[in-house]
């Protein structure tokens, strides 16, 4: 078990618990999924790139990535209906608190000028986004081998109905927001 699941179970959700008043230890909101998506654009017509950022978002991820196609013909991006247009991949369970963990504790504080997370990045019903402009950060990419500099969008969805439930459990996991201003 990783360290953020056991500290999950063991810190995180009595605290949930008191802090939103809530009875049942099932009720307390909790990570569902974390999806990463890498949007390619340019790659219809080079699938050179597309089979580097394919390997590049492996290797990050630790599992295979899925192609993600276009649904329709845009004349205007030069783009054609099922033309490749990016990569994304969806991490549950084991693989999910692991990057989590990786993210937290060695990617985001290698971001140059970092300030703290913005709380205004949650969207409403409980899930909250992230967008890197260099996926270089992470150190499973070797900054010598990159050509295309490239940015990726992460989504972290919960189970929490309302932001507030969702903004309680990502300060709790230790997610680095923003202070509050006064």
């Amino acid at each position: 078990m990783t360290l953020i699941k056991e500290f999950y179970k063991t810190t995180v959700v009595p605290i949930l618990m008191a802090k939103l008043n809530l009875s049942n230890p099932m009720s307390v909101p909790k990570m569902v999924k974390i999806t990463l998506n890498m949007g390619l654009g340019d790659c219809s017509r080079n699938t050179k790139d597309l089979e580097k950022s394919f390997k590049e978002l492996e290797l990050i991820a630790g599992q295979k990535p899925v192609i993600t196609k276009a649904r329709k013909s845009v004349s205007g991006f030069k783009i054609r209906k099922n033309f490749p247009i990016g990569v994304k991949i969806v991490l549950r369970s084991k693989r999910m608190f692991e990057f989590m963990e990786r993210l937290i504790n060695i990617v985001i504080p290698r971001i140059r000028d970092f300030r703290g997370l913005k709380r205004s990045s949650l969207d409403g019903h409980g899930n909250f986004n992230l967008g890197i402009k260099e996926y270089i950060v992470f150190p499973e990419i070797q900054y010598d081998t990159v050509e295309v500099m490239r940015g990726m969008d992460i989504a972290f969805t919960t189970n929490a109905t309302s932001d507030a439930a969702a903004l309680a459990l990502l300060e709790e996991l230790k997610f680095p927001f923003q202070p509050m201003k006064k």
